[in-house]
């Protein structure tokens, strides 16, 4: 395992990291956005690669780079005012979202009222969803090896639009992004994320279910699979114990590199952009850029700002590039 300062001291490989958590979640979004689409389902079964519909990008990796957008503007001293002032700039400015997160649009109604955070979260229909959890990436990859920072600076960023296990969601993706940074093993990954979450949630019990569906399967594919979608199943496909649950499942069920990791959770079906957005992040993370294929990372450079009108046309790598200048 690393530590923060070997990534300090290796640029290189700090890049490279940061690189795959943010083109992973970037390749996860749309690779489970297009997978799960019933012509693809119709034409293929299973989704292996891009076609040339596969769509980008959705809501999960725009949101990704707001949140990025706002720690590197404010070189990683986030504080709520700073997140309101991002999200007043860069949600709340905009008349309509053509496609977007109903937890997030409804957090920018409630700020376009004057109701500010932790309230923008907690007065919230959707606070349960993973909406936090899809964008909250990059501040596990600025957290790098600081499992204990990487919680505080989720909830800063969370609380705006989410409130409970939307919250603590949001928390346990970027402790399992900051522990991949640092080339934890995926149990060191998984381990860290559960410490995160209050044991008395549900979040927390689904977590223990999906873990416990893979370890009574021995790691089995074909066994874990339909026990997975079926013990997990929410009426609201979208909230975080099912969605988060789901995702750390598959990253425990197939994790041996990217590829696979990322193949397995954009068939999942359900939310399954989100579902691969995270599983991207988290092995991104731990792989590097460098492991990663070129032409997907190249698929999803550039957004097209099908939600969030700033980021068409932002470059990922630059993103992912600055986001590293934050390791220090």
């Amino acid at each position: 395992m690393l530590s923060r300062n070997d990534l300090i001291n290796n640029r290189d490989l700090a890049y490279d990291k940061a690189l795959g958590a943010m083109a992973g979640l970037a390749i996860g979004d749309s690779f489970g956005d297009a997978s799960r689409k019933q012509d693809n389902q119709l034409r293929y079964g299973i989704t292996t690669d891009f076609n040339k519909e596969a769509s980008w990008s959705t809501d999960d990796t725009e949101f990704a780079l707001l949140t990025a957008k706002i720690l590197i503007e404010c070189e990683g001293s986030l504080s709520s005012e700073v997140v309101v002032k991002g999200w007043m700039e860069n949600v709340a400015s905009q008349n309509d979202f053509p496609r977007g997160g109903a937890s997030e649009i409804e957090a920018a109604r409630n700020l376009k009222k004057g109701i500010l955070p932790p309230y923008s979260g907690e007065y919230n229909s959707y606070y349960n969803s993973d909406g936090a959890a899809m964008r909250i990436a990059p501040i596990g990859i600025i957290c790098a090896g600081d499992s204990e920072r990487a919680v505080i600076l989720a909830n800063i960023d969370a609380c705006l639009s989410h409130f409970r296990e939307g919250i603590w969601g949001a928390q346990a993706v970027a402790v399992a992004v900051s522990v991949a940074m640092v080339d934890g093993t995926i149990d060191q990954i998984i381990e860290a994320a559960l410490k995160s979450i209050p044991e008395d949630s549900w979040l927390y019990y689904s977590m223990k279910k999906a873990l416990e569906i893979v370890d009574n399967a021995k790691g089995e594919f074909m066994d874990a699979w339909l026990p997975l979608h079926d013990e997990l199943w929410t009426s609201y496909k979208a909230s975080v114990p099912e969605a988060v649950a789901a995702a750390f499942g598959v990253l425990k069920l197939v994790n041996k590199n990217f590829r696979t990791g990322v193949v397995a959770a954009g068939n999942f079906g359900r939310d399954a952009d989100t579902i691969g957005a995270i599983v991207g992040a988290i092995l991104g993370a731990k792989y590097g850029a460098s492991q990663m294929p070129e032409k997907w990372i190249e698929k999803t450079r550039y957004p097209s700002g099908t939600c969030l009108a700033f980021t068409n046309g932002l470059d990922i790598k630059e993103v992912a590039q600055k986001l590293s200048d934050l390791i220090k």
